[in-house]
């Protein structure tokens, strides 16, 4: 029977760093968890939440799905926020995507693979949505990159309309969703919009980071335009 021991050992290995550095690690971190953060992340292996953060075991209150997606009918997404807002009382929902993500480039590609065909039909819809100016966009990967960055911004808004989150808000629970997207190619995290930290600032905040992805996307069109016109002596 393979058990895989090559695994068992990294974690003892791991384990006895921990309690060299710090003896009475384990025994603190079995007493409660109080993290600060809810983390709402892509599935991805590339993308271990704590430690691209350099946080410890328990900081860290995270919920991973394929293309970091909020559905208001998955009972798991929604029990881990209410988990995080009601008991562990987070004051920050970070919902994290990440460039080249499988998910979305499925959809931006029109891929086919399955069951899952149905889970990313969300994404579909963060595509039809912003369709009017992602078309301008011929090159895929510019496409997946934007499309990428929206599907964090929606993501952001259905968190901000789960009962969690709008009975925190109406109880003056400090609390506030960000929106940010880790490159793989850097492992560096961006910040994509001003966090949402009361209902009024949802839409204009909403609306700013909309707005700022749709001028690169003209801006990166016309870029390519002028290249063309000069490479062709126009």
């Amino acid at each position: 029977m393979n058990r895989l021991e090559k695994l068992f050992e990294k974690n003892r290995e791991w384990a006895a760093a921990i309690v060299k550095e710090q003896p009475d690690f384990f025994e603190q971190l079995s007493q409660q968890q109080a993290p600060e953060y809810l983390w709402i992340g892509c599935s991805d292996a590339r993308v271990p939440a704590s430690e691209i953060l350099g946080l410890m075991p328990g900081d860290l209150f995270v919920h991973r799905n394929v293309a970091n997606v909020v559905v208001h009918t998955d009972f798991n997404c929604l029990s881990v926020i209410q988990f995080a807002v009601e008991v562990l009382k987070v004051k920050h929902v970070i919902v994290c995507g990440h460039y080249g993500c499988g998910g979305v480039k499925a959809v931006v590609c029109n891929e086919k693979h399955g069951l899952i065909d149905n889970w990313l039909m969300h994404v579909k819809d963060v595509q039809e949505k912003h369709q009017d100016f992602l078309s301008q966009l011929e090159d895929k990967n510019k496409q997946h990159n934007y499309m990428c960055e929206l599907n964090v911004i929606e993501q952001m808004v259905n968190v901000c309309k789960t009962y969690s989150i709008v009975n925190a808000w109406a109880s003056e629970h400090p609390l506030s969703v960000h929106g940010w997207i880790y490159g793989l190619n850097d492992g560096l995290l961006r910040n994509l919009a001003e966090c949402f930290s009361s209902p009024d600032e949802i839409n204009p905040h909403y609306q700013e980071a909309i707005a700022d992805i749709r001028k690169r996307v003209i801006r990166s069109t016309r870029h390519n335009s002028a290249e063309f016109n000069t490479a062709n002596g126009l």
